[in-house]
């Protein structure tokens, strides 16, 4: 600072802060006599204040906060009394205050010391300072009980927090009662001391315009005084860890003007009220590290405004309110872990769109993990250890551009470790320890320096980078699919040749011997979930042509949503005034009612009603596949270059498997075998990860085995299919049947023996489906010499 201001004898106001001035504060600056005003505040300075300032008898406010000023601040100020403000935060003051250095202060008004080394116990001559409005000494040491501060009918803003005071007692807080004088207190601040004992009735008396009550991180005890709610006006209450138990008093929904409660890390007890719907104005709740019970109130769900929101660590029972899910809001943290809540994470966790941080870990959460999580496009950090979940890690998390941190140990998720989590660039943790993974480890991203930790407990994990040390993994799936295309084209081709020649005469043989015995159609349908005619007409807007997907003989197919099942379904609806629809109906529902296999369509629930004009109406719901049928893949009616839609050979061989898989099932492993009749691709659909589930059992044959006599039961009579043209997969259900036949009773079975000898039945089926696949991808791919 240039010495030349000293000259400046008429100066009454310096204000040189918030620039970067360094060295000690000038001396010289004691001969501006006439100086009311004297800032020096946010610059370098350092030393100690020179003892020339206390010449400045007329001034009235002085600032040297957020410099770098040790020693203690000259006593002599003291004897000023014409100052009305002194501030000198954010240095690095010492040592104690004299008990009388108020007494020559009376006209203060505001005293900043915080941020110091201040030590010692506040004066009590504090009191003769009865115009105080602001009183901050926090961030200091002082040390004992605050002395009464009833004269101080001014205060505004009072900061005792971060500092040493009081002794554990059961006197530390009666200053509290002292304070109900202070009719204009707003800001009360005692967080961070050492302050014990019961919070008194009378803090229901403070002023009724205290908006700010920080009470934190001190070691008060005892229930929580319901005249606390009296305090109408705060917006901020605070008292995380001390040891405050009880319950929550109901009088808390008094607080309509509360943004901020926190009163974590305490030992309350009991169940969270339904006061809690009445603090709309809440963004930030944290009711964390407590003993609470009970459910969580479903009127969280007028909370519109919260952003962070913390119930871990408790004893919460129940299921995840959906009210929780529809906080648009919260935009910060949503925290339930270690609590014992149930249930599945509901689909509508996608509205928290912007949410960065979620945890559900450490509770008994069962069911899928929701696909629809990948909408929380903001979302950075997921934690969902340690519960029951189960399924594959959701394809939908490659969405998660933004995800750091992943935890999903210690469940029951099957499936394989996702690619797509190489490609997320910000993935710094990840861990899927002890569930029941399988297949290969990636080896790019977060991948190339994974540690054994994130993956233990899953045995059948294989591959990796070395460190983890597991084992390489053996060749199967589609590797062993890929061994199978080396296999020689005149062994194939004579195969299917073969067995085109031996389905015809057994086709024959078995129709001629179906036609002497009388057919069994069941009435009998296990009792489906149904849904009514007018759930479903609201979903398909009506049954809209814009949401018809397919139709057939018997049938129209729609797209459409249903609240039962909170997904998109498809519906299909039989057009009864067509001969047999209604058999059709009958046996589809025999044939679904009791199967499940991941490679046939699912169905969800049925509809047998009566609809506004008095006519029957019947309808089955299936899961949508959004992929559509495999005649759309092998035979695209347009062609698009921006979505072409082309399956390579890896997929064809999978689509294989798939198809292959479900007749066995279906043949094979069903408690009555049922023959599906009408194979062909459009009855094939693929869903998002282009699984292959076979469709449409309207013509169904279950076949059942009574006395050691083979009935068979159907829908229609006569030559089953599509007219005009048979898929080389059916002759595989043909295979099957005439196999299933002629074993017990059939003229060929010596014939059939001799076919068995020389290629296994399962062999030739998938010889069929291989060689239809391989011939089509050769012919679409002709131009490019594959």
């Amino acid at each position: 600072m240039p010495i030349e201001i000293g000259l400046l004898g008429k100066l009454k106001v310096l204000n040189v802060g918030h620039n970067k001035l360094v060295g000690g504060i000038p001396s010289f600056l004691g001969n501006l006599s006439s100086l009311l005003i004297l800032s020096l505040t946010n610059n370098n300075f350092e030393g100690e204040v020179p003892h020339l300032l206390c010449h400045l008898k007329s001034m009235k406010e002085i600032y040297v906060s957020s410099n770098n000023l040790t020693g203690t601040f000259p006593s002599c100020l003291y004897n000023i009394s014409s100052l009305t403000i002194i501030s000198t935060s954010l240095n690095q003051f010492h040592g104690s205050l004299p008990p009388n250095m108020f007494h020559t202060l009376s006209n203060l008004r505001e005293l900043y010391i915080a941020g110091n080394q201040v030590s010692g116990t506040i004066p009590p001559s504090i009191t003769n300072t009865s115009i105080l409005s602001t009183l901050f000494i926090n961030g200091n040491y002082f040390v004992g009980q605050v002395p009464s501060l009833g004269k101080l009918q001014n205060l505004y803003i009072l900061a005792l927090d971060n500092n040493n005071l009081g002794h554990n007692s059961t006197k530390d807080l009666e200053f509290l009662k002292s304070l109900t004088n202070c009719s204009k207190l707003q800001v009360l601040s005692i967080s961070n001391n050492y302050f014990g004992g019961h919070l008194p009735n009378s803090i229901g008396n403070l002023s009724t315009q205290l908006s700010r009550l920080y009470l934190g991180g001190n070691q008060i005890s005892g229930e929580i005084p319901a005249s606390l709610g009296n305090l109408i006006g705060l917006t901020l209450l605070t008292m995380e860890l001390n040891r405050i138990d009880g319950i929550i008093p109901t009088t808390f929904g008094k607080f309509q003007k509360m943004q901020l409660l926190n009163l974590r890390a305490n030992k309350l007890s009991g169940a969270i009220g339904a006061f809690i719907g009445n603090l709309s104005q809440l963004f930030h709740l944290h009711l964390g590290a407590n003993m609470l019970t009970g459910n969580i109130p479903p009127n969280i769900g007028n909370c519109q405004k919260l952003q962070f929101f913390v119930l871990s660590r408790n004893n919460l029972t129940g299921t995840i309110p959906l009210e929780v899910f529809n906080l648009s809001s919260l935009t910060n943290l949503l925290d339930l872990s270690q609590n014992s809540l149930s249930g599945n994470i509901p689909e509508k966790v996608s509205n928290l769109k912007n949410i960065g941080f979620l945890d559900v870990s450490e509770n008994h959460l069962s069911g899928h993990i929701p696909g629809t999580i990948g909408e929380c496009i903001m979302l950075e950090y997921l934690y969902m250890r340690g519960n029951l979940l189960q399924g594959i890690i959701p394809s939908s998390f490659a969405s998660l551009k933004g995800l750091r941190h992943l935890d999903l140990s210690r469940n029951r998720l099957s499936g394989s470790i996702p690619n797509f989590l190489q490609n997320i660039s910000f993935l710094e943790y990840f861990n899927v320890s002890f569930n029941m993974l399988d297949g290969e480890i990636p080896t790019e991203g977060f991948f190339r320096n994974a540690i054994e930790s994130v993956v233990a407990g899953n045995n059948k994990l294989c591959g990796g980078i070395a460190e983890l040390h597991r084992p390489h993994c053996s060749v199967k799936g589609k590797k062993l699919a890929k061994l199978h295309k080396f296999r020689s084209i005149e062994v194939i081709v004579s195969a299917v040749a073969f067995l085109f020649i031996l389905s015809i005469i057994l086709t024959i043989y078995w129709m001629r011997k179906r036609s002497k015995k009388p057919y069994l159609v069941s009435p009998i349908i296990d009792q489906l979930a149904k849904v009514s005619y007018q759930r479903l007409y609201n979903g398909t807007n009506g049954f809209s042509t814009t949401s018809l997907i397919g139709s057939g003989n018997f049938s129209s197919v729609y797209k459409g949503t249903l609240e039962l099942v909170d997904e998109v379904v498809a519906i299909k609806v039989l057009n009864l005034q067509k001969k047999g629809a209604h058999k059709s109906f009958i046996v589809e529902c025999n044939a679904l009612q009791n199967i499940k296999h991941r490679n046939l369509v699912q169905i969800l629930t049925c509809c047998s009603s009566i609809y506004y004009k008095g006519q029957e109406f019947k309808a089955l719901i299936f899961e949508y596949m959004e992929n559509g049928s495999l005649e759309q893949w092998l035979y695209p009616k347009t062609l698009s270059t921006e979505h072409p839609r082309t399956l390579n050979l890896d997929q064809r061989l999978n689509i294989m498997i798939d198809v292959a898989s479900a007749l066995h099932y279906l043949h094979h492993e069903c408690d009555q075998p049922i023959i599906h009749c009408d194979l062909k691709p459009s009855n094939v659909l693929l869903d998002d990860d282009m699984i292959a589930h076979v469709s449409d059992f309207g013509i169904t044959r279950l076949l059942s085995t009574i006395n050691g006599t083979t009935s068979n039961q159907t829908s229609t009579i006569g030559i089953k299919g599509t007219v005009g043209y048979t898929a080389p997969e059916t002759c595989i259900a043909l295979g099957f049947l005439c196999w299933k036949c002629l074993l017990e009773e059939g003229p060929l079975m010596k014939s059939l023996k001799m076919v068995k000898t020389c290629i296994t039945l399962q062999k030739i089926h998938f010889l069929i489906i291989l060689y239809k696949f391989w011939t089509r991808h050769l012919y679409q791919n002709k131009d490019k010499r594959q």
